[in-house]
């Protein structure tokens, strides 16, 4: 009877894994997809906050992809991994903090409908992702409530922005506001790359004293 009720857990239990892994790959992959559609049109019309925003999408595919390795890899090549995501995040983040230096010298608006819309798509993006991550929030560990939890904030940075594109279109006509959410958004870039550094970083110490290579005394 025990033997059966073991086997019967092992089998729940590769299921879950397996269900995770599908959400958290489908939640990575649509995150990368709109990074590229955020930041392409940020670009285009010059929006620091749009394009700060894409950098969460980054960020979310980085945790959602170290999540669905997690299950698989060992400690050390986890700590690896991640540190090599954390550096991927910091460089676009990197990239909105100088599009915002050269826009203080000229703070032009940015087309607020094209803000609006792409801020609006965001908005669908993470609230399918929240949704997606939402069964699993208290079944993968920490770093999927994190997952679930950055999807749901997301969606409120995402209507932030599309706050700012009214606010652009019917109050300032220039890019202040933009500008003003878009270094608030590039901060919490730069405190989400160091916070997966830092999860790379225990699971390395982790490895290394399952290893034998750490010397409690």
């Amino acid at each position: 009877m025990r033997g059966w009720r073991r086997r019967a857990t092992t089998v729940v239990t590769e299921i879950s894994s397996r269900t995770l892994r599908t959400a958290v790959l489908i939640v990575a992959l649509l995150n990368l997809a709109y990074f590229f559609v955020e930041a392409a049109v940020a670009l285009s019309i010059g929006s620091v906050s749009l394009f700060a925003d894409s950098v969460d999408f980054l960020e979310d595919t980085a945790v959602n992809l170290l999540i669905f390795l997690a299950l698989g890899w060992p400690l050390a090549r986890r700590a690896t991994m991640g540190k090599i995501m954390a550096i991927i995040i910091l460089f676009p983040a990197l990239a909105a903090l100088w599009q915002a230096i050269v826009k203080f010298q000229h703070p032009d608006a940015p087309d607020p409908l094209s803000l609006m819309l792409t801020a609006g798509g965001a908005v669908v993006v993470n609230t399918i992702c929240a949704l997606i991550l939402l069964r699993h929030r208290d079944h993968g560990g920490s770093m999927t409530k994190a997952a679930w939890l950055a999807a749901r904030n997301d969606v409120v940075i995402n209507l932030g922005i599309i706050a700012v594109g009214l606010i652009t279109l019917f109050l300032v006509q220039n890019g202040w506001p933009d500008l003003i959410l878009g270094i608030g958004i590039i901060a919490l870039n730069g405190r989400a790359a160091k916070e997966v550094w830092e999860v790379a970083e225990e699971e390395n110490l982790a490895a290394k004293a399952l290893a034998g290579e750490i010397d409690d005394d």
